[in-house]
């Protein structure tokens, strides 16, 4: 049986990823408001955020499609770092990650049309920064790689030069954690990678 999978996600490197295990799927972007409630645990916001980027799509879909809905954070000190508005935010949020290690988690939710949510998941990984310069920040921002990146930074890009070590999933940093992903998936009969390539027993 064929199963439309539709990525709720206007993110070109969420795409990549996909696209990376031969994944056939569409793309439609997502309709939701990312801002921050009071109280709200970084977990429990990625969370929530995937989970309405996904039913914003799922509900005008065709009956049997499955819609994937993400949302990536980069906390520190329990403070979360979105994408940064402007070059002052960038540079702090650069300052804030200099020299330590910090969390990236990534939520992940599989919902059928008719808004039923199917899974909801978050992985998280440790990334470690090496003590970055005033002229590396400086240089990095002015490249333009931060301006729309979790944390200010990309780690498939130029902002791989930061990086000292990664404790968990690389795919999880740069936007989806693809092997708990297609897990969640196959479990739901959407996906089998290697009967999608052509591999069978």
């Amino acid at each position: 049986m064929v199963v439309n999978i539709v990525l709720a996600s206007s993110s070109p490197r969420r795409r990549e990823i996909l696209k990376s295990v031969g994944l056939t799927f569409q793309v439609i972007s997502p309709e939701a408001e990312e801002s921050h409630k009071s109280g709200e645990s970084p977990e429990d916001f990625a969370l929530r955020l995937s989970k309405e980027k996904a039913l914003s799509v799922a509900r005008g879909c065709e009956a049997g499609t499955i819609v994937i809905g993400a949302d990536t954070v980069v906390v520190v000190d329990n403070d979360i770092l979105g994408k940064p508005l402007n070059e002052n935010e960038a540079t702090s949020m650069l300052r804030k990650i200099s020299g330590r290690e910090h969390r990236v988690l990534t939520a992940f939710s599989i919902v059928k049309s008719g808004s039923q949510v199917l899974h909801s998941e978050i992985v998280q990984t440790l990334v470690s920064v090496k003590n970055l310069a005033a002229y590396e920040i400086e240089g990095y921002i002015m490249t333009g790689e931060p301006m729309d990146k979790a944390g200010a930074y990309a780690i498939q890009g130029i902002g791989a030069f930061m990086i000292k070590e990664v404790r968990g999933s690389y795919t999880n940093v740069v936007g989806l954690p693809l092997f708990e992903l297609l897990k969640a998936l196959k479990l739901q009969g959407a996906c089998d990678i290697l009967s999608v390539n052509g591999f069978k027993k």
